[in-house]
């Protein structure tokens, strides 16, 4: 009932773990495989390692997640020793990489690409660090990013990971469609802040952060409907999802892979289980078999 693929990758479900905390380690991949997950995604790697932003770097009040955590990472030299190789977990594995010039992009690209990960997310748009050029939201550097990664990353599918931070992402998914991506990925957090009214301060010491959690799933969903319909290729739609009903309305946006991230957080690491379990017995209350019967259902 839940079985779906995306650029030829076979899931058991739709759900993937986002690029996140959970993906740092190759156990810590697999146990996420093992709790549901349908696919997994690696913590962001770049060319260096990072240690990221200075705490407090996160924030959570109700359905808001405030984080700046600022990308922290081994670096892929170190990674390639870690994690040896990609195609050996119960899942398949998504890597996710990102630069801050474009030779370092393709570079990170063609080291993730020798781990044989299942697809390769680009990160164009963490809201939380500085690449040096604005590559979420200039339409013709995200091609430029693109078409490197894409040369890199020899048979491997690429998405394209999207700012909701933008004037029009229909114009940018465009721009990364024509440039050759096999899919996108949306979204990445809105850039948010919180103050403390007592110290008269930020919370987060980087002053903003990025917001995810229930709070985002609006955006998200939005974002997903409108590049579904301005472009042909698969979306991973990311942002908010914590439950099954979610999860479906994101599948009627046009998506048809679900990110989940926050949501470990709330519900635990079996939330991936819990959601697939929601998902199912929507589909059986509303006899739909598949999910390809309800994928973008929303335009119709």
């Amino acid at each position: 009932m839940l079985k779906t693929s995306i650029c030829g990758v076979k899931l058991k479900n739709p759900t993937v773990l986002a690029s996140g905390i959970l993906g740092v380690t190759k156990p810590s991949l697999d146990r996420m495989g093992r709790e549901g997950a349908g696919a997994v995604t690696m913590k962001s790697l770049c060319h260096e390692e990072r240690s990221g932003n200075n705490n407090p770097t996160m924030f959570n009040e109700g359905e808001v997640f405030l984080n700046a955590v600022g990308l922290p990472g081994q670096g892929m030299d170190s990674a390639l020793k870690d994690f040896k190789r990609l195609d050996d977990l119960s899942v398949p594995v998504i890597g996710s990489i990102y630069g801050y010039t474009l030779k370092q992009f393709g570079q990170v690209t063609k080291k993730i690409a020798s781990l044989n990960p299942a697809m390769i997310e680009v990160n164009i748009s963490c809201p939380n660090i500085h690449y040096g050029e604005n590559y979420d939201n200039s339409p013709s550097l995200a091609a430029k990013v693109t078409k490197i990664c894409k040369k890199n990353a020899g048979k491997i599918p690429v998405s394209i990971k999207l700012s909701p931070n933008v004037y029009d992402i229909k114009v940018m998914a465009k721009a990364v469609e024509k440039a050759g991506a096999d899919a996108i990925t949306a979204i990445n957090t809105l850039t948010g802040m919180s103050i403390d009214a007592d110290t008269r301060k930020p919370i987060l010491k980087a002053k903003t952060g990025g917001i995810s959690g229930p709070a985002l799933k609006p955006v998200a969903i939005k974002c997903v409907y409108e590049i579904y319909k301005t472009v042909k290729i698969p979306i991973i739609g990311t942002g908010g999802i914590t439950t099954g009903k979610d999860a479906i309305e994101m599948v009627m946006a046009g998506a048809t892979l679900v990110g989940v991230g926050t949501a470990c957080y709330y519900r635990g690491p079996s939330v991936f289980k819990k959601i697939c379990k929601e998902m199912e017995t929507w589909m059986k209350k509303n006899k739909i078999k598949n999910l390809r019967e309800i994928r973008g259902i929303a335009h119709k």
